[in-house]
């Protein structure tokens, strides 16, 4: 049997056939948490759609349609441009420092007019797409080799080490995350991964000083909740009063104390988990968490399923994304974790990082959609 046979010709399909290969429920799942966050943005302004929820549907929708529109793209396609979109997003990345806008302190957003951009939104889809290209042209004989494991490293690292100078720990952290997780799912040796650990904890006292100030604030806070309730503790001893007023079915919508009095600040951006669970309870909170779990769950099926490298690549860095950017999000508002400034995702107020999952969820439904499509490079390897 030729790999044509086994993955099917390139014939071209039309936008209809396209658009019936859209995993439509997992499309669902992502309106439902939108449609969540919206309502509890809602909520926490007090039952108004300004200035929040309002913003937030029009940014889903176009960010719902900008994903349809990459779903249908051929996959081909988003090979090619996976290393120029690496390159223009470090590009930007790099001039941040220089022409960038400051916000409390951190330069993170590049304004154009109206438009106020975060280059390391961007890297998130960029790094993925630029790693799933590495391993589709890679021999699976040398993916552990040491020189095809520093490139990647090296791909890692140039994002994290910008990202965190603007300084923003979260998302530098999250590229790692993501990153050394996608080069796991591609096959690296895991020994790798063991000396990797090794070495961090050996660098743990330098790479402790290199904080700034607040940040080891913030993991001082984490060890110690209680060594500075009224300043730097301030935002988690507020967050878990919220989760705890909730209680078991929580306090009902548009009756959270903790979000009408303003108790709890970022309460529409990285603490707005907390609102939802003071207003929905245990069970409500259980609920979304299993909704964001099923989500990822879907692309990790799809991800087995497609018959590219490149494209189960795409699909599994998405749902490494989504996995990370929620699991650092739920952990930290409930203090199992450090403050870092995470969104929960498709969920927090936020226009950039909407946009970027939803482009990413895109990538991850063209790979699916053109899942037995033949693509250049070496020939496509099973699922498994």
């Amino acid at each position: 049997m030729t790999v044509g046979n086994m993955f099917g010709s390139r014939h071209r399909l039309s936008i209809g056939q396209k658009l019936w290969r859209v995993p439509w429920t997992l499309l669902l799942l992502v309106v439902l948490v939108a449609a969540a966050g919206a309502a509890t943005l809602y909520s926490v302004a007090g039952g108004s759609l300004e200035p929040w929820a309002s913003r937030h549907a029009a940014r889903f929708l176009m960010g719902l349609g900008l994903a349809l529109a990459i779903a249908v793209v051929p996959l081909e396609t988003w090979l090619r441009l996976a290393y120029p979109a690496y390159a223009v997003a470090l590009a930007l990345l790099l001039i941040v420092p220089f022409v960038g806008t400051e916000v409390l302190g951190a330069r993170r957003w590049l304004t154009l007019g109206s438009i106020s951009l975060q280059p390391s939104e961007l890297m998130k889809v960029a790094l993925v797409a630029a790693l799933a290209r590495y391993y589709h042209d890679l021999s699976p004989a040398r993916i552990s080799h040491p020189l095809q494991v520093a490139l990647p490293l090296a791909m890692i690292a140039v994002p994290v080490v910008l990202t965190l100078r603007q300084p923003d720990l979260g998302t530098a952290t999250l590229f790692a995350a993501v990153g050394l997780g996608l080069m796991m799912l591609a096959g690296v040796s895991v020994l790798y991964a063991l000396a990797g650990s090794v070495a961090a904890i050996a660098t743990a006292p330098a790479i402790w000083s290199s904080l700034h100030a607040y940040q080891r604030r913030r993991i001082e806070i984490f060890l110690d909740p209680e060594k500075d309730p009224l300043g730097a503790g301030y935002h988690i001893a507020q967050s878990k009063i919220a989760l705890g007023s909730g209680g078991v079915s929580g306090r009902g919508f548009i009756q959270g104390t903790q979000s009408q009095l303003d108790f709890v600040p970022e309460k529409h951006t990285d603490f707005i988990f907390t609102m939802f669970a003071e207003e929905w309870g245990f069970v409500g909170a259980i609920a979304l968490i299993a909704v964001f779990a099923i989500i990822v769950i879907k692309l990790l099926i799809m991800a087995r399923a497609c018959g590219s490298v490149f494209g189960r690549l795409l699909i599994a860095g998405s749902a490494l994304s989504l996995f990370v950017y929620a699991f650092i999000n739920t952990a930290m508002v409930t203090g199992l974790v450090p403050v870092v400034g995470v969104p929960l995702p498709l969920f927090s107020y936020g226009g950039t990082a909407m946009i970027t999952m939803l482009a990413g969820l895109g990538l991850a439904m063209s790979a699916r959609v053109h899942g037995r499509d033949i693509l250049p490079g070496p020939p496509p390897r099973l699922p498994g």
